[in-house]
C-alpha cells in the first residue's frame, strides 16, 4: 500500500485525495480546522486554563526519571510504556490545575517573604548549613526552572500544601470509634485446618484423550511467530572524530563562561516588617534607632535576634550569607553594593519592609584559566557540531531509507553496515530487540506484510535504527508428539486439583451437617492473628471473615488455594482483646485513622472537582 502511493504520488491519486480534500472542506467549513490548530500547543484544558504540551513532557521526563530511580540503573527503559506514562503525567497535570484553581477560589495566599524564606531555609539550598546562591542555581537549572519560574512553583505548592492539609487535617476520630477499630484488629482466633494436596499419582489420563484436547486446542500449540530484520544503525559517537574545533572559536565561548562569573556578597539585614499592627512610619523609625544603637557600639547580630521580623536570619544574627547578583530585591540588592566591608546602609525600603544592611564580606570571582577550561570547552563545542550533523543524518537516513526498496542505498550513502538479526517474536529477545518501538516497527502491516522498510526509530538520543523484515517464520502447528507430555501433565494437574476440591467440598458438607470425620488430621492454631506469618494470607482472610461460633458449634468454611490445595477451616473460638487502649496506643489509633479519613475526605474533594470541572483533552 505504501509503495504503491510512494510510486504514484505525483499521478492521478495524489490528484484524486487533493480533491477530496477540496469537497469535504466545503461541507465542513474551515472552523473545524481552526479550532483544532488553535489547541496544537495544548495537551488539554481544565476551565478554560490550558495544559501545554511542554508542560506535559516535563511532567513525563520528571515520571520517567523517578521510575529509573526507583527501579534501578539494570532496569531496561524501553519496557516503560510511553503511552501509559502520559496518560499518568497528564491526569496528573490534570489534578494539580484543579488544586490550584481551588486554592485560588478559596483565597489562599503566601506572602513573598513566606516564599523566601521557604527557599532560605530549604537544606537543598545550603552549604555548610547556610543559603548559598550558587547552589540554589546549580539545583533549579538542573529542575529545568528559572528564578521566577522556581518561586512561582513554590508558591503554588505552598497554596495547594495548604489546601490539602486544611481538608486532610480536618477529619477526627472519636475514642470510641478507635477502640472499636483497635478491638477488631487486636481480635484473634481459634482454629483448625486441614489442607488437601492434588495427587498426581493417582490421576491417570488415557492416549486418546491426551490426542481429543490436542485436536480441540490446535491454536494453542503452535510455533512463535518470529522474524529475521535487517537493520541499519546510526549512533551519534561516530561523529566526534569528524568535526574540528578552531581556536577562535574556543577563544569566544570562553569569554562567555568567564562572563556569567561575578564576585558574591555576604550580608546581614534586620528587618522591621510593615503590618497592619506596625506603620510604614513606625516600622521607618525602629530601623532608624537600631541604626543609633549600632552606631553606638551595639552588636549588629544580637540587634539581629532581638528586632528583626526575619525569623530564619535573625538565629543566624541577621546573616543570609554569600549571594551573587540577582537573588535580592532590587532595592536590597542596590543598597548591598554600595556598601563597604562591614558597613551598614540606612533604613532600605522592599516589599517585605525596612531592612538595616550589612555588609559582612565579599568573595572575588575565582576566573579560571582559559587552560584549564579548553579541554572541557573543546568537548562542549565539538558535541554542539556533533548534534547538528547527527540531526541532519537523521533526516538523511529517514529520507532515504522511506525512498529506498532495500537498505542497501542508504546503507551506502551513509557508509552504515548492514547487520542481520538472530529470530525474534512479538515479544522480544534480549539487547536492541527488546525495545517496544522496534517490535512495533518490525510487525507493523507496512514493515512485516507491504515489506517496506520502517521508519527511523529513536532508541536513545544517541541512536538511530531503520529496519526491514528480512524472513518472516509464520506461526504452525507443533506435533502432537512434541507436545504429549505437556498435555499430559497439565490435564494430570487439572483432574488432580479438580478432584481435591471434589473431596474438601464433600469433606464441608458432612461437616456442616455435624457429622464427625475422624480421619481428618486437624493442623489446631490458636490465639491466631491478622497477620500470622506461619499461616497463608488467603487462609487468614477467608478465617476472619468466618461468623463467630455458637457455644460448643464450630463454623466451617473451605477455600481453594492458588496453589491447588483445598483447605478446610474450622473456627473454635473468637478472642477479643483482654485491655481497652492505653492512652498512647490511642492516641496513635486515632491519629492513624484520622490520617486515612483525612485521605479520603481529599480524595473526595478531588473527585468532586474534576465531576464539576470542564476538562477537555487533545
Amino acid at each position: 500500500m505504501l509503495q504503491n502511493i510512494r510510486d504514484n504520488s505525483t499521478g492521478w491519486i495524489s490528484k484524486t485525495i487533493i480533491g477530496l480534500i477540496v469537497v469535504l472542506l466545503s461541507f465542513t467549513g474551515f472552523e473545524a480546522i481552526l479550532s483544532s490548530t488553535s489547541n496544537t500547543n495544548n495537551a488539554a484544558k481544565v476551565n478554560g486554563e490550558d495544559i501545554t504540551l511542554n508542560e506535559l513532557a516535563e511532567a513525563k521526563n520528571l515520571q520517567r526519571r523517578q521510575l529509573l530511580q526507583q527501579l534501578g540503573e539494570d532496569f531496561d527503559a524501553n519496557l516503560i510504556d510511553d503511552a501509559l506514562l502520559t496518560e499518568a503525567a497528564l491526569n496528573g497535570l490534570i489534578a494539580r490545575k484543579l488544586l490550584v484553581q481551588a486554592a485560588d477560589q478559596a483565597d489562599i495566599v503566601f506572602s513573598d517573604a513566606a516564599v523566601d524564606q521557604f527557599i532560605l531555609l530549604a537544606p537543598e539550598f545550603q552549604v555548610d548549613g547556610r543559603f548559598n546562591a550558587d547552589r540554589f542555581d546549580q539545583v533549579i537549572r538542573q529542575m529545568g526552572y528559572s528564578r521566577m519560574q522556581f518561586r512561582q512553583m513554590i508558591a503554588q505548592e505552598m497554596r495547594t500544601g495548604q489546601l490539602r492539609t486544611g481538608v486532610a487535617g480536618s477529619a477526627f476520630v472519636t475514642e470510641q470509634e478507635a477502640q472499636a477499630f483497635a478491638q477488631l484488629e487486636r481480635q484473634t482466633r481459634d482454629f483448625s485446618m486441614y489442607s488437601i494436596a492434588p495427587d498426581l499419582d493417582q490421576v491417570a489420563v488415557p492416549s486418546e484423550e491426551l490426542e481429543a484436547y490436542y485436536n480441540e486446542h490446535t491454536t494453542e500449540f503452535m510455533t512463535p511467530e518470529q522474524v529475521v530484520v535487517s537493520y541499519i544503525e546510526l549512533k551519534k559517537e561516530a561523529f566526534f572524530d569528524q568535526v574540528e574545533v578552531d581556536e577562535q572559536q574556543l577563544k569566544e565561548l570562553y569569554e562567555a563562561e568567564i562572563a556569567n562569573l561575578s564576585e558574591q556578597r555576604r550580608a546581614a539585614h534586620i528587618l522591621i516588617e510593615v503590618s497592619d499592627e506596625v506603620s510604614d512610619e513606625q516600622a521607618l523609625l525602629q530601623a532608624e534607632q537600631a541604626i543609633e544603637r549600632l552606631a553606638a557600639g551595639e552588636d549588629f547580630a544580637v540587634l539581629a535576634q532581638e528586632l528583626s521580623g526575619d525569623i530564619g536570619s535573625a538565629q543566624q544574627g541577621g546573616d543570609l550569607g554569600f549571594a551573587a547578583p540577582g537573588v535580592y530585591e532590587p532595592e536590597f540588592e542596590e543598597a548591598l553594593y554600595a556598601l563597604e566591608k562591614e558597613q551598614v546602609s540606612q533604613p532600605v525600603r522592599t516589599a517585605y519592609g525596612w531592612h538595616v544592611i550589612k555588609l559582612m564580606d565579599v568573595r572575588v570571582a575565582d576566573i579560571p584559566s582559559f587552560a584549564s577550561l579548553e579541554e572541557k570547552l573543546t568537548q562542549r563545542l565539538k558535541a554542539q557540531q556533533v548534534e547538528q550533523r547527527f540531526v541532519e543524518a537523521v533526516k538523511d537516513l529517514e529520507s532515504v531509507a522511506y525512498e529506498s526498496a532495500d537498505l542497501q542505498q542508504p546503507a551506502s550513502e551513509l557508509n552504515l553496515e548492514i547487520k542481520v538479526s538472530e529470530p525474534f517474536g512479538r515479544d522480544g529477545a534480549e539487547g536492541l530487540f527488546s525495545n517496544r518501538y522496534v517490535l512495533e516497527a518490525a510487525f507493523s502491516t507496512e514493515v512485516l506484510e507491504e515489506g517496506a522498510n520502517s521508519m527511523a526509530i529513536e532508541l536513545d538520543p544517541d541512536t538511530t535504527i531503520v529496519l526491514r523484515v528480512k524472513e518472516h517464520h509464520r506461526p504452525e502447528p507443533i506435533e502432537f508428539a512434541d507436545v504429549r507430555e505437556q498435555i499430559q501433565a497439565q490435564l494430570i494437574a487439572q483432574r488432580a486439583i479438580e478432584h481435591a476440591k471434589s473431596r474438601g467440598e464433600a469433606l464441608l458438607a458432612s461437616l456442616q451437617q455435624g457429622k464427625a470425620e475422624n480421619d481428618i488430621d486437624w493442623r489446631t492454631v490458636e490465639a491466631a492473628t491478622r497477620d500470622l506469618s506461619s499461616v497463608d494470607p488467603e487462609v487468614l482472610q477467608a478465617l476472619f471473615k468466618m461468623p463467630k461460633p455458637e457455644a460448643d458449634a464450630p463454623q466451617f468454611a473451605g477455600l481453594s488455594l492458588g496453589s491447588g490445595d483445598y483447605v478446610l477451616l474450622q473456627l473454635t473460638g473468637v478472642n477479643d482483646a483482654a485491655e481497652p487502649l492505653a492512652s498512647e496506643e490511642l492516641a496513635q489509633y486515632k491519629q492513624v485513622l484520622a490520617s486515612r479519613a483525612g485521605q479520603v475526605d481529599f480524595n473526595a474533594l478531588m473527585q468532586q472537582l474534576e465531576m464539576d470541572a470542564k476538562i477537555e483533552r487533545y
